[in-house]
């Protein structure tokens, strides 16, 4: 019997130990997510509603918040394209910021995801719109007490966006991504010249010339449809009118440009006449890094395979620059 006893004894012991174990993981994972506020963040710009995500960090002070603009096309406030893949990049960089006590803002821009109903008629979408939404998201998170230091980071195109919006709203600080130096016609020739066949080719450089005049061209074969197709074209006027170059020279405000080497969308050229054009920005080139921010071979199959692959972590030198730089930022 006694020793039944102290074996029931060690049983129940056992598993009183392991309930508050169990116990105890549950505080700590509770608190771990106590500790980052998620929530929907929405926006009225007079001309509709757009929707985003707020991450902000527990803090008794005013901490920095960075507003992350996503790339072109129908790209949502995730980095998810429904033409290019599931990868979750911007979400994941927002986490990477808010476990370091720095907040963040991503949105759909309009006519996207949740902000489609904005402008549901791509044919009314401009660039100069959504540098103004960018404007009313940075004037909205000025003015908010919890937040501090404002950053604008845009990635591909929306490094463009953030340019051209951050003097508008005097941003603390702006982060271009895989930011293009160059006028988007320019990249565009460059891109197709390596994908299309000579008559192809002679089309689009013409369709590329008319828009650039600000002349709109329906006459456009099935297989460039995706790219000239006429409802895009008045977009595609205010892009190609734009000097990405210029708009990052024209910034005050401290800058920081990160581009992967093994980025099949943005050159690293491009980075480095981003960094001529304003040379007291600070320059990460990250080797191996692609246009979705992971660290991938030099090789198309992987290449394509990691734009829908959540899984892939951020490259980490990302993170240290980005950090760094808002540090910096935060202790000016």
């Amino acid at each position: 019997m006694g020793v039944c006893q102290s074996n029931r004894h060690l049983v129940h012991n056992g598993l009183m130990m392991l309930r508050v174990l169990i116990l105890s993981l549950t505080l700590i994972s509770g608190f771990a997510q106590a500790t980052v506020l998620q929530r929907p963040i929405t926006l009225d710009t007079g001309t509709g509603t757009l929707f985003g995500s707020l991450l902000l960090p527990k803090s008794d002070s005013p901490v920095p918040v960075v507003l992350i603009i996503p790339g072109s096309g129908p790209t949502d406030r995730d980095g998810n394209n429904p033409d290019g893949g599931r990868n979750d990049s911007l979400k994941r960089l927002a986490w990477l910021l808010a476990k370091h006590n720095i907040a963040s803002v991503r949105y759909d821009k309009r006519g996207v995801a949740a902000s489609l109903a904005a402008t549901p008629d791509e044919r009314n979408l401009t660039v100069e719109a959504y540098v103004a939404d960018a404007q009313a998201w940075g004037r909205k998170l000025k003015t908010d007490p919890r937040f501090g230091q404002l950053i604008l980071l845009g990635h591909s195109e929306g490094a463009l966006i953030a340019s051209l919006a951050a003097p508008g709203v005097d941003a603390d600080g702006v982060i271009s991504v895989s930011g293009s130096a160059r006028p988007v016609d320019q990249v565009l020739r460059q891109q197709l010249a390596d994908r299309l066949p000579p008559p192809l080719m002679l089309r689009s450089n013409q369709l590329l010339d008319s828009l650039k005049a600000g002349k709109p061209d329906e006459n456009v074969p099935p297989p460039l449809q995706a790219i000239f197709r006429p409802s895009v074209q008045p977009y595609l006027i205010s892009l190609f009118r734009q000097d990405p170059a210029a708009a990052f020279s024209r910034l005050k405000m401290p800058a920081l440009i990160i581009q992967g080497s093994n980025d099949i969308q943005v050159g690293v050229n491009d980075a480095r006449l981003l960094k001529a054009a304003k040379p007291d920005a600070e320059l990460a080139l990250i080797e191996g890094m692609n246009h979705v921010m992971r660290i991938v071979p030099d090789d198309i199959k992987r290449q394509v395979a990691s734009y829908n692959d959540p899984n892939l972590p951020l490259a980490a030198e990302l993170g240290t620059r980005i950090l760094g730089f808002i540090d910096g930022i935060r202790t000016r």
